[in-house]
């Protein structure tokens, strides 16, 4: 599913001209990978941050340690913070972003593992989604990417609103 997923968002950012920016946490580049694995995504693709730790997330994306403290890694505000600041620097039309808990560790009662937000920030909208997945940690990262992919499909297709 992931491989089509790919194909249908490259063409779709393709023929509407945008770019393509990505902010990996759980996923450690995964949709990069996957988006790269396409001949052709250069046209689309500018770029990504993995920012797994909190010290990257603050430094290179702008995400605020208020947020980080009282929210945490894992919240719908810190993955829009997360996408802002991408979309800034790569100077991206539409910026995904993902940070969830993969496990077999991290959870908590309030976030089990497998809890994952995906955002999306562009110029005409921010969405987040909360996923929760039940899989091994690889599994997880997976599902997250694939749930990122289908996300920006969603958007791109303008079922987004």
């Amino acid at each position: 599913m992931t491989g089509s997923l790919v194909v249908q968002v490259g063409d779709l950012l393709r023929e509407r001209g945008l770019k393509l920016g990505l902010a990996e946490s759980c996923t450690g580049g995964l949709v990069g990978n996957l988006l790269t694995n396409m001949p052709g995504s250069s046209e689309y693709f500018l770029g990504g941050v993995v920012a797994y730790a909190y010290e990257v997330k603050a430094a290179l994306l702008g995400v605020s340690w208020d947020t980080l403290n009282s929210k945490g890694a894992v919240s719908r505000e810190t993955v829009l913070e997360m996408a802002r600041g991408a979309r800034k620097a790569l100077n991206a039309d539409v910026v995904v972003s993902i940070s969830g808990i993969s496990g077999p560790g991290g959870g908590t009662p309030e976030k089990l593992v497998g809890t994952t937000w995906v955002g999306l920030v562009a110029g005409d909208g921010e969405w987040a989604k909360i996923f929760q997945f039940a899989g091994d940690r690889e599994q997880n990262k997976s599902s997250a990417a694939e749930a990122a992919l289908q996300m920006l499909l969603d958007y791109l297709q303008e079922k987004l609103k």
